[in-house]
Formats: C-alpha cells, sequence, structure tokens
C-alpha cells in the first residue's frame, strides 16, 4: 500500500516545504552503487584524475543520482501511483563530503481531469549553497472527504 503523507486540503498555493530531512555526507561510495544500478560508468564519477584533468575539483555525483534522491522524498511525499510529472534541471555539481537539503513549494492547486492536482517547484542546495538541480513536479492528491 502507498504511503501518501499529504492531502489536497492540507495544502495552500505558497507553502514551502523544507522539513525534509537533509541527506548528510554524500560519499564516493553513493557515486559507484549508483553507476552499477545505472550503468553509467563515466570515470568523471569515479575517477578523480579524469575529473581533475578538466578542471573538476573531484568526482561528482551523477546528475540522475541527485534527480532520483529527489524524486524518493516526492515519491514519499504525494504517494508513489500520485505523481503526474517530474521534470528536472542540472545545475551544479554534488561532490563527496557534501550535505544536500530538498525543498518543495506549491505554486498552483486545481481540479484537471477529475482529479485535485497541485504542481511544485523542487530544488536540490548543498551545505555550501551550491544549486544543484531544480524542478518541478504535478501530483494529483486524495481528498480528506
Amino acid at each position: 500500500m502507498e504511503r501518501v503523507n499529504v492531502h489536497f486540503e492540507d495544502l495552500t498555493e505558497g507553502d514551502e516545504i523544507s522539513d525534509w530531512p537533509p541527506v548528510e555526507n554524500i560519499t564516493r561510495t553513493h557515486f559507484v552503487r549508483y553507476a552499477g544500478a545505472s550503468g553509467d560508468f563515466n570515470p568523471m564519477h569515479h575517477d578523480d584524475s579524469i575529473a581533475s584533468k578538466v578542471g573538476y575539483p573531484s568526482v561528482f555525483g551523477h546528475g540522475m543520482f541527485t534527480a532520483g534522491v529527489l524524486g524518493h522524498y516526492l515519491t514519499d511525499w504525494v504517494g508513489v501511483g500520485n505523481v503526474r510529472r517530474y521534470a528536472v534541471q542540472f545545475k551544479g555539481q554534488l561532490y563527496p563530503g557534501r550535505t544536500i537539503s530538498l525543498k518543495a513549494k506549491v505554486t498552483r492547486k486545481y481540479k484537471e481531469n477529475g482529479e485535485n492536482r497541485v504542481d511544485a517547484d523542487l530544488s536540490v542546495v548543498d551545505d555550501q549553497g551550491t544549486t544543484i538541480l531544480t524542478g518541478s513536479a504535478t501530483a494529483a492528491l486524495p481528498s480528506r472527504g
């Protein structure tokens, strides 16, 4: 059974959801595990010598790794089966040792196709203040009544 932590009536346009727990101390092991799961073995994500040759201070995480973490938080919030749209834009690199914070802001509430829908802007920011990823989502939420 899917977990739904929010109902349509719980949200108002402009609400900010910023109390999700941060993901602390992202490690190289996270990147290597993601490479194994995705099949993306680009050396920029696991080989410091390659990353430094092209101007990066170290290896960095796959953009889709960060998108996956954000997607996990999103589905915990609205329920897996309730996501109607999810889009992301990669903005910065996620380096080992960083902590990331994930946030959402409700931008619109409306009814469409017989569903109670909400649109939200999403973001992932690291502990250095760098925006790693931005995005948006639409979810169909259950009603309390």
